[in-house]
């Protein structure tokens, strides 16, 4: 195997009607697995590094089911703990045209959100590892999870481990407030901070000048400059914020910057027809990990990572199926969707 990555978090039961129908409409629900860490350590797996992914599942065949869904890539599941009552659910309606998507989360007392610190030894799930990565979504979960969080990244700071987070602010899991003061504190262990348009003004209140994501109006020189001041603000090496343009729920306009060496990096655009948008970013972020991991130059990461979570939008489920291979065949210019012969 390739380059160990650790990741840490949530992964719950995704319940998906059929297509595009309502919720009211449904009489039957698809069942597959998602969660925002566990998502980036498939995409890994499928780029061929050795990803591993960390929670707290029951004991029972769902909470096997979602264990099973990781092997299923080649996602290391050795250190995940069993116990607990429940895996955390969420459903998903489709949006289509002006009609959003919509998630009903229902995880209040899942396993991982009732884990101690005692619950994970982080001296041996870091063994051999370069890399770690956790979203604001886990911290989230309780004070006890955000806690396991602050061990995790202590530990790999002591061990000379990159550290990644996507900001990811949940309003239906805490307020800014609470997510501003516990994020605050984890930040001071990140290196590679990952965002969106909202999620820095929601977590830290640093907006973006003359934007506004409800009317699709994204502003490149206001990024810059949220870019530069949570860098400033944590020492972050490098700050990576997506550009989402929505024309509708099913039409999207997606590019992304990375600020790093105090330049500035952006990525081409994609105009994207959506199938499925659930773990766009985390694709991105499996991307920007991945590029980081290898070494990529600045230009080529931002790319790499854009192209990544393009191909993911293309993609029913929450994980990302795509190789290196058809990403930088993409991310290289290659955007005509073609039959490959």
């Amino acid at each position: 195997m390739g380059k160990k990555v650790v990741t840490f978090g949530e992964i719950m039961l995704r319940l998906a009607p059929e297509g595009y129908y309502r919720f009211v409409q449904a009489e039957s629900y698809g069942a597959t697995y998602g969660g925002g860490e566990a998502n980036v350590a498939v995409s890994l797996a499928n780029f061929g590094l050795d990803a591993k992914f960390v929670t707290k599942l029951p004991k029972h065949e769902i909470g096997q089911a979602g264990i099973n869904s990781l092997r299923r890539f080649g996602v290391d599941t050795d250190d995940i703990v069993r116990g607990g009552d429940r895996v955390g659910i969420y459903f998903l309606e489709k949006g289509a045209s002006q009609r959003p998507s919509k998630v009903i989360y229902d995880r209040a007392g899942s396993s991982i959100a009732t884990a101690t610190t005692a619950d994970f030894d982080w001296d041996k799930i870091f063994d051999g590892a370069e890399w770690f990565h956790f979203t604001g979504i886990t911290p989230a979960l309780g004070e006890n999870v955000a806690r396991i969080c602050m061990e995790a990244c202590k530990k790999a700071k002591e061990k000379g481990i990159t550290v990644s987070c996507d900001l990811n602010y949940r309003n239906k899991l805490w307020s800014k407030e609470k997510a501003g003061e516990v994020m605050g504190e984890l930040c001071n262990y990140v290196d590679v901070c990952i965002a969106n348009e909202e999620d820095a003004s929601d977590v830290f209140g640093i907006k973006a000048a003359d934007t506004d994501v409800t009317k699709g109006e994204v502003n490149h020189e206001g990024y810059k400059d949220v870019a530069r001041q949570l860098a400033d603000r944590f020492g972050f090496r490098k700050v990576a914020i997506t550009l989402r343009t929505s024309l509708s729920a099913n039409d999207n306009l997606w590019a992304a910057m990375l600020y790093e060496g105090g330049e500035y990096y952006f990525s081409k655009q994609y105009k994207m027809h959506i199938v499925d948008r659930v773990g766009g970013g985390d694709s991105f972020g499996g991307g920007l990990i991945y590029a980081g991991v290898q070494g990529y130059e600045p230009q080529q990461t931002i790319e790499f990572a854009v192209a990544a979570s393009c191909l993911k939008h293309s993609i029913e489920g929450d994980f990302n199926q795509v190789s290196v291979e058809e990403v930088s065949k993409l991310a290289g210019g290659d955007g005509s969707g073609r039959v490959q012969r």
